[in-house]
């Protein structure tokens, strides 16, 4: 099969919509799956009904990357988005043509910096990783290229200034809190360290627009099991094919100007420009992941391995819609009505036919994640409404029971047993030291110590009225009965 590109597309009669030839009007640092199969599906739709009417250009952020690959194919790659939508299995193929080429900085730093003579580039788009957005003071301006990526755009940044052209609309989808304001207060130390001008910095602060953003898209990435077969159907080989599910949703922090240039509601695409994308990131974290968390754990220990499976177990998945609209919603500030369709949303994707997503990948540091994406909710439902959440509540003591089962510890995790199957519990090590510890404690006396212990909770949960004896009960209910039938009983 030949090598995809525009050539063989032409040859094969290609019907679907493709922009060959535009202008570069966005930078990215990042090439891989996720920014792939998320700002470039958003931006190859803009191109395609609003107008935008731009390419975008790739950098590879690290030494080693997917430059080679993605020349190879002038930039074009199959995306796929499948999954459920309104109950409904839905499997969507587009091919993506707004990417125009990707530079490598680590080989040809010069090709980066040539970028900033393009009066036409406007928006600068990051997905770094969490490490990412990092200051490292080891940078230096005379570096080719910095070995950070705040060092990389502070560069490229002064490399714009001393054009004298515009600045940029800098959308930073890194998963921290806050990305844009951390991204732009890493420039502001390069500035600083490396003495450039107060001119060059008045221009960064009045010039540029550093936008904290939310991003929201499983990306399952290569589909290598099944690559061969999707070819095959293609009728071209292509060694980019991409996947995530059919959900999207992209949240912009910054002013309504934007949408002038980046026209997301001509569109019709799931972008949002707001004043302040917290109470966004506040629905994500304890809707969405939120469910994940208080759920899984239990779901293990009834017998589930697979989120989907889950969906369509009647206790489990109404334990779970429980949490959600009964004890979590109540204690967001957005309209309940965005609340209720965002978290029908959320039923959808954890019911994706083709995401067999491990109950046991998501249980990994479970402590931190109940602390960050459960605990808020707990906290929130009980000074609203005077009581204890029983769901919520309930699954603290499903975590604990998740945790009791270890028995061995090794240099990576604590074992556990599931009926005769084995499974790892992996936490940091000092979380997985306290459970073998209280390895023989009753329910009474685990339920205290583990709500005892500040270092995991950032307080001591023994002092919300009532929630060491709710969760003691709960326990003794889970070795009493068992986790599926203790779950039931909480509906």
């Amino acid at each position: 099969m030949k090598q995809l590109s525009y050539n063989t597309l032409k040859e094969q009669g290609y019907d679907g919509y493709l922009l060959e030839n535009a202008p570069e009007r966005v930078l990215q640092f990042g090439e891989g799956n996720f920014l792939r199969a998320f700002v470039e599906n958003f931006i190859d739709v803009m191109n395609e009904t609003a107008g935008f009417n731009g390419k975008v250009v790739l950098c590879q952020p690290i030494a080693n990357g997917l430059t080679d690959k993605i020349n190879e194919q002038q930039g074009l790659y199959t995306l796929y988005l499948r999954g459920m939508q309104n109950g409904e299995k839905v499997n969507e193929k587009r091919v993506i043509s707004c990417v125009s080429r990707c530079l490598n900085p680590y080989s040809d730093f010069q090709a980066l910096l040539d970028c900033a003579k393009n009066p036409d580039l406007r928006f600068l788009v990051s997905n770094t990783t969490e490490a990412g957005i990092v200051y490292d003071p080891a940078c230096k301006f005379e570096d080719e290229p910095q070995s950070s990526f705040p060092g990389k755009l502070t560069r490229f940044l002064y490399e714009r200034y001393t054009l004298g052209l515009n600045g940029f609309i800098i959308l930073s989808c890194e998963l921290i809190d806050h990305n844009g304001q951390e991204l732009k207060r890493c420039v502001e130390q390069y500035i600083k360290q490396w003495g450039l001008s107060a001119e060059f910095a008045q221009w960064v602060e009045k010039e540029n627009i550093f936008c904290s953003t939310l991003v929201d898209r499983i990306v399952t990435g290569y589909p290598r099991a099944e690559a061969a077969q999707l070819c095959e159907q293609l009728g071209y080989q292509d060694d980019l094919i991409d996947t995530g599910e059919i959900f999207g949703f992209w949240v912009i922090e910054g002013p309504q100007s934007i949408k002038e240039e980046f026209p997301v509601d001509k569109a019709g695409l799931p972008i949002l420009v707001v004043d302040d994308h917290t109470p966004y990131k506040q629905r994500k974290v304890r809707i969405l992941n939120g469910a994940h968390t208080s759920m899984v754990l239990a779901a293990y220990l009834a017998g589930q391995d697979i989120v989907r499976n889950c969906m369509q177990d009647d206790v489990i998945r109404g334990f779970m819609e429980k949490t959600i609209y009964d004890e979590i919603i109540p204690t967001l500030t957005l309209p309940k009505e965005e609340l209720t369709e965002f978290a029908a949303a959320v039923t959808d994707r954890f019911n994706n036919p083709f995401i067999d997503h491990a109950l046991l990948s998501i249980a990994l540091n479970s402590t931190a994640k109940w602390k960050a994406r459960v605990l808020p909710s707990l906290k929130g439902y009980l000074n609203q409404f005077g009581k204890l959440p029983s769901c919520i509540t309930f699954s603290f003591a499903a975590y604990i029971a998740f945790y009791h089962q270890g028995h061995t510890l090794t240099d990576t995790a604590l074992l556990a047993n599931r009926g005769e199957t084995e499974y790892s519990i992996q936490d940091d090590r000092w979380v997985l030291e306290f459970y073998l510890e209280h390895k023989q404690d009753d329910a009474a006396t685990l339920a205290k110590a583990v709500c005892a212990n500040t270092k995991m909770w950032g307080e001591d949960l023994n002092e919300l009225q009532g929630f060491a004896d709710a969760v003691t009960a709960a326990l003794e209910e889970i070795e009493q009965k068992g986790m599926y039938e203790a779950m039931k009983a909480c509906l």
